[in-house]
């Protein structure tokens, strides 16, 4: 098996666990703050138990010597890990995926204003059309069930934090930011702490908040290895399925209906995105043929 289908592989499983995530959020009866304290403790406590039976505590160490960026990156993941339990509460799981799917725009505008990489044509044409899909899923907050824009905001806040995240990611990629997932989870379950009440959750429920965790520690290692082998365009191909799949996953366990002007908003977004990724692939593909 080729390194590229070793990746492919990996990373389309690993965004397979990540889909029924915000299922799990609106299936755990408990308040909102509470469900992300049990999310980020044991996602995080899982992914550190991983980390130090395969490295010990060396990759601890060297994400904090990144410094700042660690340090960014941790609280990105931490926070952005908060307020996605919360805009799953207060908005559609369409919405929330939908928006979420934006990360790619502020990653390029953070890499514009931080590392100082300048705008293609290609990323300024995709923020051209993602605006307006993301307007329209907005729009179509007050009229659809399930939806509302204090929710819509918070999803865009996490698409934010996260992209800030791998920004300073970027900025130290010689170092693996896998300890920093399970760092940045636990200093946010850490914080939230006292404004949740972790019992609160029924007993019966344990298996499903157990399981919730272990999906989070798939999806985070198996996405933390695939990209390796894989360029990323094909890592932003495959992440997109999560958009598509989520959505149809709520509609039929719990029958959320997304509405009519989040299907015509996040295809937008997600056309847009797919469109852009394709073009960066075949780009790529050119580049190697070229070469050889």
């Amino acid at each position: 098996m080729s390194d590229q289908v070793k990746g492919l592989l990996i990373t389309f499983f690993g965004v397979l666990f990540v889909v029924p995530d915000s299922l799990f959020v609106r299936l755990i009866d408990a308040d909102a703050l509470t469900v992300a304290f049990w999310r980020l403790l044991l996602s995080g406590g899982l992914t550190a138990t991983w980390v130090l039976v395969t490295g010990g505590t060396a990759p601890f160490r060297a994400v904090l010597r990144t410094g700042r960026y660690g340090l960014i990156y941790m609280i990105g993941v931490g926070a952005s890990g908060v307020l996605f339990v919360l805009a799953v509460s207060l908005t559609s799981v369409a919405n929330v995926v939908f928006i979420i799917a934006s990360l790619p725009i502020f990653a390029a505008i953070f890499s514009r204003v931080f590392l100082f990489e300048p705008f293609s044509r290609r990323t300024l044409l995709t923020i051209a059309a993602v605006v307006p899909g993301l307007a329209i899923i907005a729009y179509g907050s007050g009229e659809t069930d399930h939806a509302s824009l204090a929710g819509d905001l918070l999803a865009l806040g996490v698409s934010a934090l996260f992209a800030a995240a791998l920004t300073a990611a970027r900025h130290a990629r010689a170092t693996s930011m896998v300890p920093g997932v399970a760092m940045g989870c636990l200093l946010a379950a850490l914080c939230i702490l006292p404004f949740t009440q972790p019992f609160s959750v029924p007993p019966e429920q344990a298996p499903l908040v157990l399981a919730h965790g272990g999906f989070i520690l798939f999806s985070s290692v198996l996405l933390a290895i695939g990209p390796r082998f894989i360029t990323s365009a094909e890592v932003g191909l495959l992440v997109l399925l999560e958009s598509v799949f989520a959505p149809l996953l709520a509609w039929a366990v719990i029958g959320e209906n997304p509405g009519s002007y989040a299907v015509v908003g996040g295809s937008i977004v997600i056309g847009a995105l797919f469109i852009s990724n394709l073009v960066l692939l075949m780009r790529q593909h050119r580049i190697k043929r070229r070469a050889l």
